[in-house]
């Protein structure tokens, strides 16, 4: 079994109501809370004068209010978009009809297979439409505005075209959902990626950032401490995931009552997937096979 991981549950807010988390840096939170996005989807706004705006959140004429309301006579340059999970794009329409002349950035994708709500493991993870921002950014590349700058990191494992923000002249980065303090990443086949995930993950270990600000939940400190436990926790679900099969649990489906204890039904969709997405890195990596397709009742065994 995995070890117990260190997460918080606490944050301090109010829907609705504007929170300065550092200077040149508000959070809104939309009501849109549920399992995955805890107490709902991160708006941030950075910036004192024209400002950047990281995740518009849902479509929902309340949190588009708040955020009005509090940019006030201001500008909103930019509508940053961490990934393109629609409890973070839905709202994106509407603000930008209310902010004319804002420029979308993001690291842009085309949708080849567009997912549905059945298929999600939230109902709210799946992608519909194609994103063409405005401003395309790789990894690496820098966002200025006026008094502010953002660096992108690509990472990702949790959607591919997921996007961390660094905070120029700050140690801080919008996580987006790739690092949240209340509970891991969901990572779902065919959209998410374990080994892409992981991979993301140890970069973020050879930074020095202390403070996240993510998608969902509150800021994170030492945020180091937390990406290593992470790691460590996926090395022992994947180890758990071994025994399983060594044992003759072989199929995802008898898996995933073993490795999740006392599971919320509400959640088994994306404990499956979670486990089956934990399968592919193992078959990736030649310790598992499975005859193809796989599947949550294809069976599987040891290489």
């Amino acid at each position: 079994m995995a070890e117990e991981l260190p997460f918080k549950k606490t944050m301090i807010f109010a829907y609705g109501e504007p929170r300065e988390l550092a200077p040149g840096v508000v959070r809104i939170v939309a009501n849109n809370p549920n399992h995955f996005t805890f107490k709902g989807t991160n708006t941030y706004l950075v910036g004192t004068r024209s400002l950047a705006l990281i995740d518009p959140g849902p479509d929902d004429p309340a949190h588009l209010e708040a955020i009005l309301r509090t940019v006030g006579p201001r500008r909103i340059s930019h509508v940053v978009i961490t990934h393109t999970h629609r409890d973070h794009t839905d709202g994106m329409p509407a603000l930008l009809a209310a902010t004319a002349g804002a420029k979308t950035v993001g690291f842009g994708r085309r949708v080849a297979n567009r997912g549905t709500k059945r298929t999600s493991p939230s109902g709210g993870e799946y992608v519909e439409q194609d994103f063409i921002p405005d401003v395309p950014l790789a990894d690496g590349q820098r966002l200025e505005g006026d008094g502010w700058a953002l660096t992108a990191l690509h990472t990702p494992g949790h959607a591919p075209d997921h996007l961390c923000f660094a905070l120029e002249g700050t140690k801080i980065l919008f996580s987006g959902d790739h690092v949240m303090g209340w509970n891991t990443s969901v990572v779902a086949p065919p959209e998410g990626s374990m080994g892409a995930y992981i991979r993301s993950l140890q970069r973020l270990t050879e930074r020095s950032d202390e403070l996240y600000f993510p998608g969902h939940g509150g800021q994170v400190g030492e945020p180091q401490r937390l990406v290593k436990a992470y790691l460590l926790h996926r090395r022992m679900r994947e180890q758990s995931i071994l025994e399983c099969i060594r044992g003759g649990n072989d199929t995802v489906r008898t898996i995933v009552p073993i490795v999740y204890k006392d599971l919320d039904p509400k959640l088994l969709n994306a404990a499956s997937l979670s486990v089956l997405a934990h399968v592919e890195h193992l078959i990736e990596r030649g310790l598992v096979y499975c005859g193809s397709p796989l599947s949550v009742d294809r069976a599987l065994s040891i290489s």
